[in-house]
């Protein structure tokens, strides 16, 4: 991975001053082995035209660094988009579109496309297969009952219920990565099938008491801690540190964003886990990474949100 020297912002605007120094960013990051690739045909030759324009042989089509990437098409320069992606991979807690939206000089619309185009990017960290021990834990996203005004409580959304709030499975492999899925219940039917899914097969499983984690008792290694109990650990049986990925998830949304839609959640959390999963490096190369992410991850405003631009 291509290594920049930036550990703050005014180290990135340095460096990146203009659309000129950003385009030459992204070209050496893009290319292998110093040649950039068509994103119309992997194999084929490409050749170098005018002013970072190029030519694909075997489809004939020009193309530039940013063809198929999110910013393809854009209207906001490349070193605004910088910026948004330095905060977006380095605030522990992210920010609110309408933050960004002041600090860049954009519209709230615009800075909430800008995040929501990044936070999609953002999924290839969010798949990553694991292995040894994994703590499995869910969580649920949306207001207390207690805090609302009388008229705008929900009725029987106690403990598990998922009425008025969204559930949200993670997966943390001790010493390594997280996985975390926005999930339509916390019935074994569907816990199961996400948990096959990025858990290795001779994974060591630490749940809670849970019964939707049953089903997953005669497929893996599988032991767990009693709640209901006031039991927190057992031997090296704990679940502590994906409660605490949940900590910083659900100060980020109460804190930063305040609120998160179940349509729109999945994306938060792909940003959350996307800054867990790469936290030890440094804000140089997290960036790096992001901006990596985001080749052949765009994602459309119509495809976001059903309407026209």
């Amino acid at each position: 991975m291509l290594e920049i020297e930036a550990k703050s912002l005014l180290d990135l605007l340095q460096k990146f001053p203009d659309e000129e120094a950003c385009i030459r960013h992204l070209e050496t990051l893009y290319s292998v082995n110093g040649v950039l690739h068509s994103p119309f045909s992997m194999s084929s030759k490409v050749y170098k035209l005018k002013n970072h324009w190029y030519r694909c042989k075997d489809t004939g089509k020009n193309f530039n660094v940013k063809t198929r990437t999110i910013f393809e098409n854009t209207k906001i320069p490349l070193h605004t988009w910088f910026i948004a992606i330095w905060f977006v991979s380095s605030h522990r807690k992210g920010i609110s579109s309408y933050q960004l939206a002041r600090d860049i000089h954009v519209t709230q619309k615009t800075a909430w496309f800008m995040l929501q185009r990044i936070r999609k990017a953002f999924k290839e960290a969010n798949g990553i297969k694991l292995t040894g021990v994994i703590e499995i834990d869910e969580t649920f996203v949306g207001g207390k009952n207690k805090n609302r005004h009388r008229d705008k409580k929900v009725q029987n959304s106690q403990g598990r219920s998922f009425k008025d709030k969204t559930p949200v499975i993670g997966m943390l492999e001790r010493g390594g990565n997280l996985v975390a899925k926005v999930i339509k219940s916390t019935k074994g039917k569907y816990l199961t099938p996400v948990i096959n899914q990025y858990a290795s097969k001779d994974a060591v499983l630490y749940t809670d008491e849970w019964q939707g984690y049953n089903g997953v008792k005669s497929l893996y290694e599988h032991d767990f801690i009693d709640h209901s109990v006031k039991q927190y650990s057992k031997g090296d049986v704990c679940t502590n540190g994906i409660e605490g990925f949940w900590g910083i998830f659900k100060r980020g949304i109460i804190g930063t964003y305040h609120k998160a839609s179940r349509k729109y959640l999945h994306y938060y959390v792909n940003e959350f886990v996307f800054r867990y999963n790469f936290r030890e490096f440094s804000e140089g190369e997290r960036f790096n990474l992001a901006l990596y992410s985001f080749i052949k991850n765009r994602l459309n405003y119509k495809e976001l949100t059903g309407k026209a631009a």
